[in-house]
Parts: structure tokens; sequence; C-alpha cells
């Protein structure tokens, strides 16, 4: 079964030139051209990918990331149509796992497809065998009232379990495993993201910046995820 794209996009040309290529790829594609049509499609046919504009009708790309990110893991590539470091670090912060200045060209875009499918299937084999596995022992990492769950890939705060995006467990994972040890955003962005992401270090600082709203007492004083200046992060648990 072909991995199916939702492409959100007003400019009919673009449309065209979108569909044309991913169906080439073998990709199932479907198209909106406004951002209450992009909430009504991924919510009825749950795509592997949405490819995002920002400038929409009706309701924009940012809107609309920050309420599919709340319902669905899907991955969001989202394009704005300048080069702007705000959109894109916007982008990021309401959930978008990549982004695409226009114009751009489409050898690039594709690849960035790719990534992010890939990256979406191994998420789903790691879970798949993390269910197949009968009655493990539950291999745990504990950091006072902060416990990760190796084995059902779930971090307890307080005894509460967290709502955690993908990237942002495997984030506190690989920083827990590494504790007290300084890792530069780019080592993080090579381990967690791997080595072919091609988004830049910024993605890490967002997204510690969503783990710390969730894990720490005060997130702009934190005490487990430490910034290191000039360096990166570490993790004091």
């Amino acid at each position: 079964m072909s991995e199916s794209i939702l492409i959100v996009e007003d400019e009919l040309s673009l449309q065209e030139t979108l569909a044309y290529n991913l169906k080439k790829d073998g990709y199932g594609v479907e198209i909106v051209g406004d951002g209450l049509s992009a909430l009504e499609a991924a919510r009825r046919i749950k795509p592997d990918l949405i490819i995002l504009d920002i400038m929409l009708p009706k309701m924009d790309g940012f809107e609309v990331a920050r309420i599919l990110r709340k319902e669905m893991t899907t991955a969001i590539l989202m394009l704005t149509a300048r080069d702007d470091e705000i959109d894109r670090v916007v982008g990021l912060e309401v959930g978008a796992d990549d982004y695409l200045t226009k114009p751009f060209s489409m050898r690039e875009l594709l690849a960035r497809v790719k990534a992010q499918l890939r990256r979406t299937r191994m998420l789903r084999e790691e879970m798949k065998s993390t269910r197949d596995i009968s009655a493990p022992p539950h291999e745990t990492l504990t950091f006072g009232n902060l416990v990760i769950n190796l084995t059902r890939r779930e971090v307890i705060l307080d005894g509460q379990p967290l709502q955690l995006k993908p990237k942002e467990y495997e984030l506190l994972l690989f920083l827990a495993e590494h504790k007290s040890q300084m890792l530069s955003r780019e080592f993080i962005l090579e381990r967690v993201w791997g080595w072919d992401f091609i988004g830049d270090s910024r993605t890490v600082d967002v997204h510690v910046r969503w783990l710390r709203q969730k894990i720490e007492m005060d997130a702009a004083k934190p005490n487990r995820i430490v910034t290191v200046r000039g360096g990166g992060y570490r993790f004091e648990g």
C-alpha cells in the first residue's frame, strides 16, 4: 500500500506540480486549497505526511499545524514563501517537523519527503516491535519524580503519564542516557533526528523548550535540562 500525502496549497500551478511529481514517485496524493479543508482532510484520511503552506485562505498553516499536532503525530513539512527565520521558528514551535522556503527545487522537496516518511516508518516499526514483546520486564530510568519507561515508551511525572510527541520522547531518552554529559546541539541533532535530517540545530532548541514546559518545575529556570553556554545541553536528572 502506497504512503499517502496531503498537499495543502492554494496556488494551482504548484498544486499540480507537487501532485504530479509525488504520484510519479508512487505516493497516494490528496489536495486541498485552504486551512479548514486541510483539517477535514487530515482527520478523514490520516495521511503519512502533510505538505502545508503557511499562507492559506480561511485558516493559515500555523493554526492548522497547531490544531493537528494536538490530534495526531503525522509528519508535517511546512512551506513558506519568505526566507524568514521567524516563520521557520514559529513553524517548528507549532509542530512542523521540517520546513522548505519557496521557491525550491523539486529534487530537494522529494528528498525531504523521503526523509520524513523514512523516520515515520522507523518509528512505527519500533512501536510494533515493542508491542510484540511478550510480557517483558519494564525497563525504566528513574530521576526522582520523573520516570522513563523504555518498554512502554512512556514518561511519568509525579505518577501521571505525560503526553509527549515521538521526537520529544526520543530527545528526553537520549539526554537521560547521557546524564551529566554536555551534548552539543549538532551531536543531538545527528543522533536523534538522523544524519540525513536537513533542518538546523534550532530544531533542538525548540524541542528542548517543549520538554522543559512539561518536565521542569519552572521552565524559565530549568534544573533538569540545563543549557551549557556556548556548548549545548546537559541533563541533570
